[in-house]
């Protein structure tokens, strides 16, 4: 069952459950006060998402989760992209 259900959210979404978990399990020991990670994070996410993130908008996320100690997950840089 659980498989019929990842397969469904691949197609309504057009995104790889398998990346979805590799990018989750890289977030568990991730140091999110470095900004070099973070900005790899975020592109990771803009590839995933198949949504580009312009210079500016990954500065903006980055002082945001860095300086500002936003927290970060999946669904706040998700809400961040789609914004722009």
């Amino acid at each position: 069952m659980e498989n019929g259900f990842f397969k469904n959210v691949e197609k309504k979404t057009g995104v790889n459950m398998k990346d979805i978990f590799d990018l989750a399990n890289s977030l568990q020991h991730a140091n999110f006060k470095d900004e070099q990670t973070v900005r790899g994070v975020i592109r990771k996410v803009s590839q995933i998402a198949n949504k580009p993130v312009t210079k500016e908008m990954e500065d903006k996320l980055v002082s945001s989760i860095v300086k500002d100690g936003q927290q970060l997950d999946l669904n706040t840089i998700s809400k961040m992209i789609n914004k722009k």
